[in-house]
Formats: structure tokens, sequence, C-alpha cells
């Protein structure tokens, strides 16, 4: 990818917990194009005799008291499902909310704190092992919102070909993955069509995924930050520093290209509204979930005099984005 979610925020602050397990993390200057639905159905992980010894106790997305004999010596991936839930199934391909808590089997510590439980926003994930690390795409396809699961694995079919050393875990190690399927979000904004405004770049949608493209008008750039609606939402209304959840694509002024897609990735980002560029903070506090998008973002909103990789100090950006999901 050209410039990553890191880049465009404006400090790396995404949980450790999801970054390692993110599978895409190349650092090629082209955008990926590797994060799409895979091709595999559902594997149907079995339970067997290391994913029954784990005890887990507590509500489902309150945080789980997990309990296991240490060492945890996992000779293959196993999956316990504790508690069967009755809503939409994750099927190959989804995006899907989670809460997670991941240990080192071996010494029966966190590998870093969990995410998603007692209020706190969801990890977003792709059940695609070319976007995510195997076991936890093992973990939770098939399920159905509302479950709850154990995963044991050794470190190695767990993680795939990440670097084990980044979570502190060698090859000789297990990992124990306790999940909860929270929601299914929408992978694109729903809200009702909004007429265009004059001297904004023309959007036009794919129409079976919903990527926009994004056509420069033959005129200088604003030199304020420019927002208008192309989808009016009538969901929740995004407030400073809410974890929100959304599809974007950006592009430079002067020329029209790409430099940053969560479509060509394949999956939505989530992100806090402070953790972003002045500019795309803009666009999205007190805009409605299920809307969509354009903001004209110049430097002083974006990069600054620094700039940012193939974004220059004079480089004005145009962002679209469709607002999927917003919490506390």
């Amino acid at each position: 990818m050209r410039t990553s979610l890191k880049a465009l925020t404006a400090s790396a602050t995404a949980a450790l917990l999801v970054a390692g397990l993110a599978a895409c993390s190349s650092s090629s200057s082209e955008p990926s194009s590797s994060a799409t639905p895979g091709a595999a159905a559902c594997q149907n992980v079995k339970s067997g005799s290391t994913s029954d010894s784990v005890k887990v106790s507590g509500d489902y997305q309150k945080t789980p008291k997990v309990t296991f004999e240490t060492p945890l010596k996992a000779t293959g991936v196993e999956r316990t499902v504790i508690t069967k839930g009755d809503g939409e199934e994750a099927k190959e391909g989804s995006t899907v909310d989670i809460a997670l808590a991941a240990y080192n089997g071996t010494t029966g510590k966190e590998l870093t704190a969990a995410q998603g439980f007692d209020g706190q926003a969801a990890a977003t994930v792709q059940l695609d092992d070319k976007a995510y690390v195997p076991g936890l795409v093992r973990a939770v396809e098939c399920l159905t919102i509302g479950s709850r699961v154990v995963l044991t694995a050794p470190a190695k079919d767990a993680f795939g070909n990440q670097d084990l050393s980044q979570l502190s875990l060698t090859e000789k190690d297990s990992v124990v993955f306790v999940a909860d399927v929270v929601d299914i979000p929408p992978t694109r904004a729903d809200g009702k069509d909004v007429a265009p405004t004059a001297g904004f770049p023309t959007v036009k949608l794919n129409a079976k995924t919903g990527e926009p493209s994004i056509t420069i008008p033959k005129a200088d750039p604003p030199t304020e930050t420019k927002i208008a609606l192309l989808k009016e939402g009538d969901g929740e209304t995004v407030q400073p520093g809410d974890t929100v959840t959304v599809q974007y694509k950006g592009v430079l002024w002067r020329n029209g290209e790409m430099f940053d897609s969560s479509w060509s990735r394949g999956t939505p980002a989530s992100f806090q509204t402070t953790g972003v560029v002045p500019g795309f903070k803009k666009a999205l506090e007190g805009q409605k979930v299920g809307s969509q998008v354009i903001a004209i973002v110049p430097p002083v909103d974006g990069y600054g005099s620094a700039g940012s990789g193939e974004i220059k100090a004079t480089d004005t950006m145009v962002f679209v984005i469709d607002i999927l999901k917003t919490s506390r």
C-alpha cells in the first residue's frame, strides 16, 4: 500500500493485539491487492482436549476469566465453542467485529491487553488468511453473532508467516485466543443520496463494491478544508474522540492519483477521530453513521510542510469516506 493507515494517523495508536494479528504488513510502495476475500470455505475447526482444557467464565462481551494449566502444549489447531449465538453467520471473507483476548500458552501471560470487552471498541477483522493471521480466522469463521469461542494452536500455525518475536513468542510456544463475535458491520454507506456540491470532485461508485472513483476538477484547490455529503445516514452521530469504522479512499488533487484506500486492502479501518490528520477528523465528527462524506484537505489540515511519503508539502488531499460505525 502506498500510504498505510498508520501513516494517515497522526500517531500510531493501534493496539499491538490487532496490529500483530494483521497479516498484510507489506511495506511496498504500491497499494495492496492481496487482502481480497478468501477463496477457501470455512474450515470449521474441531474441538479437542487442548481447547476443551481452557476454562472461560464471565458474561458475553465482558472481560472473561481465562484459566488453563501451563505450559499448554498444542499439537494442532483446536476450537471449542463455549456459547453459540443466534445472530448472522460470519462467513468467509466477512468483515467482523470481535472482542479478543490472547495468551501465551507456555507462560499463561496475556500477549497484550484484551480488546473489545466491557464497552470498549471492538476489533474489526476480515475473515481471510491473506488479511489476518490464520489462527484468528479459524477462531471466528462460521460462527454466529453472540458466540464465544476458544482456539488453541501452536504459535507457528496461529500466526503463519508473521514474525513471532514481535509478540514475544517462539515456534515452541502455543497460543490461546478467546473471542466474542460481536457484529458483522456493513461495508459501505447506506444513507440517502445527496445532490453533489458545486466545485467538488466528481465521485462514481463501483456498483458491486461501492469503491469510489474520484475525478478532480480542472481548477485550483481551495485553501481551506471543504466538506460535503454524498450520502446522508440516519445512524448515531460521531462525537469527538469516538472510535469509528470507515471505508475511505484518498487521492491527490494535483494528479488524481490514489495514495491510500481501505477498499484496496479489502477491509474497513477503525481508529479514533483524534488519531488522524485534522482535515480527516473534521470530515468525521458531527456526521451520522451511514453517511458518505467527501473532504478536500489542504496541507494546513493535512501533513503540513513536512508532507508524508509521496504526499508533498504543497499537496491538497481528497478523501471519500463511508462512515460505517462509531463507538465511545
